[in-house]
């Protein structure tokens, strides 16, 4: 709250990046330390002083800046880095009306779009599971919202922009009247489809030459006119040659040197693949159902009909503890009115190879690189959530998901060494499993080998995630139970068994141990090859031995380390444990 504006500017832009290096332990130590009295108070000072002129308009445009402005962006910045992180400051976010304040930075976009980007980042993260703020989100405040998602200009910043405001509405989804919903989703989608349209790569190739003739056209312009001011000296005067150089005053008075110079096809790469990202993890948010809350899990556990429960919701031929996942009518249409599926799968692939060399070889443009990774994997995860709430048919029938299984095994198994990272290793394992489980769903034959999957599988089993781990041997049982129909396939069971009987013995993890014993249900369910394996591998004995070291293993790690419905599914794993062993039993003593 300093008298000077510059001073105020740094200090904000310093908690900011302070607030983004620091994350929740110093965002919550700033709370704690009462940040937010000073910060609602600079950003209510700012959004009333934003449309009168604090400075002179010749001092303005001397230094070329907008205090106010610039400000009230660094200010927003640290209200999302601290509100994303800390849920007292969403509460005095709301208490505060601090949305009034926040509107009113957006009315800014067409003349400042790097403070309506803060702006719509701001409200995306307060707007999230915040159901306090719905009632303030009023007609005029929506109309806002609305006049920036149509805006018209076509750069990637506005993009993102549009991005983060779609974003927003789709939080706020529940103030909007139920005869606009449809037509509100397809807004929505129309603006993602907009952003991942666009191929990131090419627009590396298009950005770097177009930063490449800038920088070029700039050192030809300064040459000349380092040649003019040479001839101009020559003929100056001794008290001339004395006189300040043009710009100076703005070089010492503005702190914008202390920052990296414009960049603007840089950030223009930046804003795109933003977009992308943001457009994808806000299309898995529309895919989730509602699931049961941890008091339902814990209501459900404790009562005698729990049991019951879990028998009615095993489903004997998948194995898997059924949930009614679903697209609503209007998000379903609206995928496919936009293509969703289409530009998702397009996204999936590996970034385009001249664009990463042009990365790679950048020091300014390599923190692309790990941009472009972060899209592909939030697009995987993305194609996981579609498969999971999609009908067959929706995606484009059999042979469309059997492409989708090759490119996917081409993503995989395209390099010489099976990918090793962790991000890429969870999404395209999650997407495998969903696929590969749709396909058994529906019979649809496997393009991939068990070859292929054991391999996979003995590269993710090693992984330091447990999601990985526990999509690998999901895989397994995927696979494993589809052989089991076939014929003279009892080798491959084997090998399969002994290596999800393994992971169940030894996983340090609980929940991955529990992932193993259900694939074993899975595999050794049914048939006549199933049941010579698993003779062969002495599966019953093996699973008789391990039963009461499971059962320890759940009272002693249970309480605590896991959460309730993770409890919930291990309690589901123990009982079919037993059932399992109890149907093997029956297998040994039937008359061959």
């Amino acid at each position: 709250m300093d008298h000077s504006l510059a001073v105020r500017e740094t200090a904000a832009g310093a908690l900011r990046n302070l607030s983004a290096c620091g994350g929740f332990e110093v965002c919550d130590d700033m709370v704690t330390k009462d940040i937010m009295t000073p910060l609602v108070a600079l950003l209510k000072e700012c959004s009333t002083g934003l449309d009168a002129n604090q400075l002179s308009p010749k001092k303005c445009r001397e230094m070329n800046k907008n205090y106010i402005e610039d400000i009230a962006n660094e200010a927003v910045n640290l209200l999302w880095n601290v509100c994303e992180c800390n849920n007292t400051a969403v509460h005095i976010f709301n208490k505060e009306g601090c949305l009034e304040p926040v509107l009113h930075y957006m009315k800014k976009f067409s003349t400042n779009v790097d403070l309506a980007i803060s702006v719509a980042n701001c409200l995306q993260a307060v707007t999230e599971d915040n159901p306090d703020l719905l009632s303030s989100f009023n007609a005029s405040a929506q109309q806002v919202l609305e006049t920036v998602m149509l805006c018209p200009e076509s750069t990637m910043k506005h993009i993102l922009l549009r991005t983060l405001i779609a974003g927003t509405i789709w939080n706020i989804k529940d103030t909007i009247p139920a005869d606009s919903l449809g037509s509100m989703v397809n807004a929505i989608l129309k603006i993602f489809s907009e952003s991942l349209a666009i191929d990131a790569g090419e627009t590396i190739i298009r950005m770097s030459e177009a930063e490449k003739n800038r920088l070029k056209l700039a050192a030809e312009a300064e040459t000349e006119e380092n040649m003019t001011d040479v001839m101009d000296n020559c003929g100056m005067s001794e008290d001339d040659m004395e006189e300040v150089p043009k710009g100076k005053v703005r070089r010492e008075n503005d702190i914008s040197d202390l920052l990296p110079s414009d960049k603007w096809e840089l950030k223009e790469v930046t804003a795109l693949l933003m977009a992308q990202q943001t457009a994808l993890e806000i299309i898995v948010n529309m895919c989730c159902s509602e699931d049961p809350s941890d008091d339902e899990w814990e209501e459900l556990s404790s009562s005698d009909e729990s049991d019951l429960f879990m028998e009615n919701s095993y489903n004997e031929g998948s194995g898997l503890l059924m949930s009614p996942l679903c697209l609503s009518a209007e998000v379903n249409s609206a995928f496919l009115n936009n293509l969703i599926p289409k530009k998702i799968l397009e996204k999936t692939a590996f970034p385009n190879s001249v664009a990463l060399d042009i990365c790679m070889h950048n020091p300014s443009w390599k923190p692309l690189i790990k941009k472009l990774n972060a899209v592909q994997c939030r697009a995987l995860t993305c194609l996981h959530s579609i498969l999971l709430v999609s009908d067959v048919d929706c995606l484009g029938g059999a042979s469309a998901l059997q492409s989708l299984a090759q490119h996917l095994s081409q993503l995989v198994f395209s390099k010489t060494e099976l990918p090793t990272d962790t991000e890429f290793l969870e999404a395209i394992t999650s997407a495998l499993r969903a696929l590969l489980q749709t396909m058994a769903s529906k019979n649809i034959s496997q393009c991939m080998t068990p070859e292929q999957l054991l391999a996979l599988c003995e590269a993710g089993i090693h992984s330091s995630n447990a999601s990985v781990r526990v999509n690998v041997v999901g895989i397994l049982g995927i696979s494993g139970s589809v052989l089991a129909k076939g014929q003279d396939t009892a080798e491959t069971l084997k090998m399969i068994g002994k290596f999800l009987l393994e992971v169940a013995m030894k996983e340090s993890s609980l929940v991955v141990a529990g992932e193993a014993l259900d694939a074993l249900f899975d595999v050794f369910a049914d048939g006549k090859e199933a049941e010579k394996a698993a003779v062969q591998i002495k599966l019953l004995p093996a699973l008789k031995e391990f039963q009461p070291v499971f059962k320890m293993r759940m009272r002693k790690e249970g309480k605590g380390q896991y959460s309730t419905d993770q409890l919930c599914v291990l309690d589901n794993v123990k009982m079919n444990l037993r059932r399992f062993i109890a149907y093997q039993e029956t297998l040994g003593k039937t008359p061959t």
